[in-house]
């Protein structure tokens, strides 16, 4: 499901402003955001939240997900993701290749920056997600929130995906394959290095949760697993 509104929700802006001009680049940067907040609301406590093929490699990489489990969510996310761009095909054709992810810039140019935004919001999640002293009820805006910033200041180049899934769906149905091997490769070595830094500033000693409040961090608490986009 958090798939499927993904990529309907912000694919589906790329090819209504594509249509119409009504959104504008903030509009399909908000529109991305925002899904992704609300669906991290509406089913973060069921699945986690797990809408990203990278996020769930990067959770399973510093031991929040089991291994065992990366499949069935992958499997789940791209089938989403594809159902979502079927269902734009339907409703408006191909305007826009159903909102393909494509290097604007270089194809460097582009795979550094969907390395360095996947590693940011990486961050973002694995904070705010597994991490006690974060404000946890505040997880779904400072994802989405990401999401958008990403957005906005990438997406011209990029098109800042971040997410395999986001870029599968439509890059199949739309047969559109230019340098798509950019947003596997960006989002999951992006992912998992955000994850392992975040992970190396938390474990260093005076950023453990003793020393900084004097006391244990509950260990069921802080490995609550989560995800996103």
């Amino acid at each position: 499901m958090g798939a499927y509104a993904l990529v309907t929700a912000g694919c589906g802006a790329i090819m209504v402003n594509a249509q119409t001009g009504a959104l504008g680049h903030l509009g399909v940067a908000l529109s991305f955001g925002l899904v992704v907040l609300v669906m991290i609301s509406a089913v973060g406590h069921i699945s986690g939240a797990h809408f990203n093929p990278a996020v769930t490699v990067a959770f399973a990489l510093t031991r929040y997900v089991p291994w065992r489990n990366v499949g069935a969510y992958i499997v789940a996310q791209l089938a989403g993701a594809v159902l979502g761009a079927l269902t734009l095909r339907a409703l408006f054709g191909r305007v826009a290749d159903i909102g393909a992810s494509r290097p604007s810039g270089s194809v460097v140019q582009s795979l550094g920056l969907e390395v360095l935004l996947s590693a940011m919001l990486m961050i973002v999640i694995i904070s705010v997600a597994t991490d006690t002293r974060a404000v946890g009820e505040a997880a779904a805006v400072a994802i989405g929130a990401t999401v958008a910033l990403g957005a906005l200041w990438g997406g011209p180049i990029s098109g800042a995906s971040m997410n395999p899934a986001r870029s599968f769906g439509p890059a199949l149905v739309a047969g559109a394959w230019d340098d798509h091997w950019v947003y596997w490769i960006g989002p999951l070595a992006g992912a998992s290095i955000g994850a392992l830094v975040y992970q190396w500033l938390r474990h260093s000693p005076e950023n453990r949760p003793e020393a900084a409040s004097g006391r244990r961090e509950n260990p069921k608490r802080s490995r609550r697993a989560g995800g996103e986009v």
